[in-house]
């Protein structure tokens, strides 16, 4: 079963959602309206809250977790995903924040007390280190991420199209047209 529950606590899930049933999603996690989570992706809520906006994509193979209430994260650290995000395959986002209209490309990775501000596109492969914060409106790349320059109005609209995209594709999975 993709949708489970952990120590009693089943996943809120929004409507229109698409689960692959090769992905997996536990415990304290809320889905947003018409998010799509496809095969292999993971989001594990066990011992912390992730939330996905509406309209997120979360792409296959990728990981999403959380930072347990602990002596070294005092109350721990959830993972909170926007609206309107794509992220590609085999991402890793643990404990971090980001915003509405990203693109998080393949490979990424995300670590704990990350920031990322609305319309960011995060190069493929990209690491962004713990706490580290990227401002809005940018292209960022490499490891450590380095912002590179500003989006341009074209690469903006690519964001919202993205989104938008993965929306068709998952009404036609759920439909099976």
């Amino acid at each position: 079963m993709p949708v489970r529950p952990y120590q009693g606590v089943l996943p809120i899930v929004g409507r229109n959602v698409y689960v692959d049933a090769a992905a997996v999603v536990i415990g304290r996690v809320t889905l947003g309206d018409d998010v799509s989570l496809w095969p292999l992706a993971v989001a594990r809520g066990d011992v912390n809250d992730i939330s996905i906006g509406a309209r997120t994509n979360i792409q296959d193979l990728a990981v999403l977790h959380v930072t347990h209430d602990g002596p070294y994260s005092p109350g721990g650290l959830p993972l909170v995903i926007g609206e309107e995000v794509t992220v590609g395959h085999r991402c890793l986002l643990h404990a971090c924040r980001i915003g509405h209209r990203c693109l998080i490309g393949m490979g990424a990775i995300v670590m704990d007390g990350a920031v990322i501000e609305d319309q960011v596109l995060l190069a493929a492969g990209s690491l962004v280190s713990p706490g580290k914060r990227l401002q809005g409106g940018h292209l960022y790349r490499g490891s450590p991420a380095q912002a590179v320059r500003r989006l341009t109005a074209d690469e903006i609209g690519m964001l919202r199209y993205s989104a938008a995209h993965y929306v068709r594709l998952k009404d036609r999975y759920l439909t099976g047209a």
